[in-house]
């Protein structure tokens, strides 16, 4: 049965988001007082653990269960040449993926990630966005759904990566729409265009913000209006996470797109939210102050494919280990630091 099967259920999902567990965040801060370390010595991995123990709903969260979910789409947008690529490059990369010669295969082993990859429909590209919706009501229920799917309840976290050529055009119109601003205040160069392609996705983004100035700006008119099929299907895994208490973490301008519209409607959807890094397309730093999240990393990578939160996944697992596998002074018979 399809987690959202109207528009109101999603709406009434994105509306009454369940918070953490407060009090087990207190007793893995007590454990974290106990550790044989001064008090705040480890800094972010701290307060990783502490993040990790509110919505697990333990003092001892683990990492047992970590998965990567790449979502695929095509985009129509893409005909206005707004892309260094054509289109036929996202079904070939989604190949790729599949067969294990991808970097994000690679960054996924070292980090312990399970790889899940869902193309949706690439051989029939959301309608061009300028002129009508990117989809129809219908078209984006399924994708949330699709993206809602693959939620396991005995998942420890979710990562998030997406393929798509044209889909930072859609990002930014995303941005746009959900933050305030026009498409100059949000595009960027995206698969590294040259100025005449970044003036016709500046242009694409402003037709596609006039054409849709009319519409309701509620997360699913914005998902649906200007966004696509990959982008709506990871905006439903991380509600439907969140519906499951299992922390997200985003990758780059298009995985934070995707939850722009949300935020917009509810910004609490971003509590159970990790930012693995501030890439390198120039609006990504904004985005993410505009979501209210600090990144992790910060190594200029641009790659997309869900890289950069593959790679920050490490640092949770350090975080977790850390929490769990430390002595307290009681066991390893060590005094107590003094007030």
């Amino acid at each position: 049965m399809a987690l959202f099967p109207s528009i109101a259920a999603f709406e009434n999902a994105l509306a009454n988001l369940p918070s953490p567990n407060s009090a087990a965040s207190a007793a893995a801060a007590a454990r974290q007082a106990q550790l044989t370390k001064p008090l705040g010595s480890l800094g972010k991995l701290e307060d990783i653990a502490l993040f990790f123990a509110g919505w697990q709903q333990c003092e001892r969260p683990v990492l047992t269960h970590a998965r990567m979910a790449i979502f695929a789409g095509n985009h129509g947008v893409a005909a206005h040449g707004v892309s260094a690529f054509p289109t036929s490059v996202t079904a070939a990369m989604v190949q790729n993926f599949q067969s294990g010669g991808a970097a994000i295969n690679a960054l996924c082993q070292a980090a312990g990630l399970e790889l899940c990859v869902s193309a949706i429909d690439l051989d029939r590209p959301t309608a061009d966005f300028t002129a009508a919706p990117a989809m129809s009501s219908h078209e984006c229920l399924d994708a949330l759904n699709i993206g809602a799917s693959m939620i396991d309840d005995h998942l420890h976290l979710l990562a998030l990566g997406e393929m798509g050529i044209a889909n930072t055009t859609a990002g930014a119109a995303l941005a746009a729409r959900s933050f305030g601003g026009t498409a100059i205040d949000w595009v960027g160069p995206g698969t590294g265009i040259n100025d005449q392609a970044k003036q016709r996705k500046i242009t694409a983004v402003d037709r596609a913000l006039a054409t849709h100035s009319y519409a309701a700006s509620s997360a699913f008119e914005t998902l649906r209006r200007v966004g696509g099929r990959e982008i709506a299907a990871m905006a439903g895994a991380a509600l439907a996470a969140r519906l499951k208490h299992i922390p997200v973490l985003l990758d780059g301008f298009i995985g934070c797109a995707a939850i722009a519209p949300l935020a917009a409607d509810n910004p609490a959807i971003t509590n159970h939210c990790l930012a693995a890094h501030v890439s390198a397309e120039p609006y990504h730093g904004k985005m993410l102050a505009q979501l209210g999240l600090t990144p992790l990393l910060s190594l200029n990578m641009r790659l997309g494919e869900g890289s950069g939160a593959a790679v920050a996944a490490n640092i949770l697992r350090s975080a977790l280990m850390a929490h769990e596998q430390m002595a307290t002074f009681a066991e390893a018979s060590v005094h107590a630091p003094t007030a």
